[in-house]
């Protein structure tokens, strides 16, 4: 038993009569704050799309032409955000209790997340720069490597979760938090050759990552396990 397994005092009876330890609490709190964090970084995203005032129509039509990248680059963020919201929610649906470690990962998380508009940001100004899909790439692939490492930490200790069995939900787990993670490593190599092409992996990876969880839900042998993930 480690340190940080609270078995058997501070069990799930235990949070339901009202016990509770600082160190490890329901994690309400921790997914409120995330919840909000993601709702601003969201917001944020569509700030950069705006259209100057008092433009003739020739001027109008060249402002939104010249807009066409910030729009790209805001659909591919909103889509990778969409997709980390919806990778953090069916982790926490698993927890019971957080403990310190997890707030501080889930922190670290967040942070990498919060940059997530930052890259964008840059990407919708120099689209055609190399150096604008490297950085727009290691903002996603930080936020992509806290993700898997957060759910690599909860399975890991399955007394923080409601339900203590080691299945094949673990390994499906991994893999697709692990998934977009050389989508973007490729998508940064080729920038130099095409920006577009980066551009598209960018776009592909919450698409892949929707059409592979419906793919496992479709297959008899995993549709038990994928249907846990949204």
């Amino acid at each position: 038993m480690t340190s940080d397994d609270p078995r058997p005092a501070h069990r799930l009876g235990d949070l339901g009569t009202g016990v509770r330890n600082e160190r490890f609490q329901a994690p309400g709190r921790v997914e409120a704050l995330s919840d909000g964090v993601f709702a601003i970084v969201l917001t944020i995203l569509v700030l950069e799309i705006a259209v100057p005032d008092d433009l003739s129509s020739a001027s109008l039509r060249t402002a939104l032409h010249e807009l066409r990248p910030t729009f790209a680059a805001w659909i591919i963020s909103f889509l990778i955000v969409g997709m980390y919201w919806v990778a953090h929610r069916d982790l926490f649906v698993r927890v019971k209790v957080a403990n310190r470690d997890l707030i501080w990962i889930n922190l670290l998380f967040l942070l990498t997340v919060s940059l997530v508009p930052f890259g964008a940001s840059v990407l919708g100004k120099y689209p055609a720069e190399p150096l604008a899909l490297h950085l727009y790439g290691v903002t996603v692939l930080a936020a992509s490597v806290m993700r898997m490492g957060m759910f690599w930490y909860v399975i890991r200790r399955p007394w923080l979760c409601w339900d203590d069995a080691i299945d094949h939900r673990v390994r499906l787990g991994v893999a697709l938090s692990a998934m977009p993670i050389p989508v973007f490593l490729l998508a940064m190599a080729v920038a130099g050759w095409s920006t577009t092409a980066s551009r598209i992996l960018f776009f592909s990876v919450p698409i892949l990552y929707f059409v592979l969880i419906t793919l496992l839900r479709d297959r008899a042998g995993t549709h038990d396990e994928a249907d846990e993930f949204s």
